[in-house]
């Protein structure tokens, strides 16, 4: 049985690249970009790919970027139309659109909702003007609280927050009004990030003075207490819900190793291939201008393999140990077509350091494990 599928549509472009941003964005200025041309592109390349989803359903739609609240409302109009008219819906289909609080206005966004849109992911990262310039961002708190408040006008009733904590030069009492703020606005849904310094990045290059250790456990802790106070339930690492309902549905799919197609300048997709058991993974060009001159053709492509084997078993497991809920062995078995015997032992060592735990047939990492992430999946690297 194939897992379920979900859509990524990735958009390249933003203001002005964050320091810490590894993603594939690429800043415009003010200079604007072809949208038209992109839109088009992106035509061609989901028409491409429709045989290898075939009539599948669509579970969630992600827009991603980059900053996709760059695009006009009548683009993203256009854009999702293309997709109800080719692509199988669920009818409770989660679509999400990330925004950028400088890029944001009411307008914008209640076209985004009336064209289709159910979801808004704002990126927040802070409230405090001293980190946002800290971070590159091109908002201010004013922005950012104004961004929120025309996303409810908008008429969005499942809207998240993404919020960065262990910043240069933030102590605990910064953090935690950072995160109370956010709080305050009620969000369905909160992703609460510590800043990693991501090769590549202008930050790698020019190290920022960070909070040590100690403070970036404190941080942590009292983060978690205050969010678990205000009856937010911890379901993934960063990731934080109201409710089950507003789990986010796209991610959930990433997690629990479900498959994707990915359309756009740099997009990953994930494909199942029930043939041969293998995985089939593809990667778009990352230049907006060699995709768009490509998109619609092989050349599109600038990877293309497939995984088998034992690596299959991995990608699995540094995806499904990030869920607090982990996974049952029938999960690992049906998304990875292997018996669970394959990786017992790593399983068992992993028990023996406190950092796995099986309860009811289901294996999920302890509080321990979530804190010490990165050596649990070196168990299984």
């Amino acid at each position: 049985m194939l897992p379920p599928l979900a859509l990524y549509i990735h958009f390249p472009w933003c203001i002005r690249k964050c320091p810490y941003c590894d993603f594939n964005s690429h800043g415009v200025g003010h200079a604007g970009f072809d949208e038209a041309g992109y839109l088009a592109a992106l035509a061609s390349d989901l028409e491409m790919s429709l045989p290898a989803i075939e009539s599948r359903e669509v579970r969630s739609v992600f827009i991603g970027g980059g900053t996709p609240s760059l695009l006009s409302g009548a683009g993203a109009g256009h854009m999702l139309q293309l997709i109800e008219s080719k692509v199988a819906l669920a009818p409770d289909c989660e679509i999400t659109l990330e925004a950028n609080p400088g890029a944001a206005d009411l307008r914008r966004f209640a076209e985004y909702r009336a064209a289709g849109v159910n979801r808004l992911s704002i990126g927040i990262q802070s409230f405090n003007d001293t980190a946002l310039r800290a971070l590159g961002r091109v908002h201010d708190s004013s922005e950012a609280r104004a961004a929120i408040v025309h996303a409810r006008h908008a008429g969005f009733t499942n809207l998240n927050l993404d919020i960065i904590h262990t910043l240069p030069g933030q102590t605990v009492p910064d953090a935690v009004a950072d995160l109370q703020t956010a709080i305050e606005f009620r969000p369905e849904h909160l992703s609460w990030y510590q800043l990693t310094i991501e090769p590549g990045t202008v930050f790698s290059r020019n190290p920022p003075i960070l909070p040590d250790e100690d403070t970036g456990w404190e941080i942590q802790e009292a983060g978690r207490e205050l969010l678990a106070a205000a009856g937010y339930e911890n379901y993934e690492i960063s990731a934080w819900a109201k409710a089950e309902d507003t789990h986010c549905v796209h991610n959930l799919n990433y997690w629990r190793f479900g498959d994707y197609l990915g359309i756009g300048a740099g997009a990953h997709s994930k494909l199942s291939n029930p043939l041969n058991g293998g995985i089939r993974r593809e990667v778009r060009q990352a230049s907006p201008a060699e995709y768009m001159r490509y998109s619609g053709t092989t050349a599109m492509l600038s990877s293309n393999y497939l995984v088998e084997g034992c690596a299959i078993d991995l990608e699995f497991m540094l995806n499904a140990l990030r869920l607090r809920e982990g996974f049952s062995s029938a999960l690992f078995e049906e998304r990875t077509g292997h018996a669970l015997a394959t990786i017992r032992d790593r399983i068992e060592q992993g028990q023996d350091l406190g950092l796995i735990e099986i309860q009811q047939e289901c294996i999920r990492p302890t509080v321990k494990g979530q804190r010490y992430l990165n050596d649990l999946l070196q168990l299984f690297v």
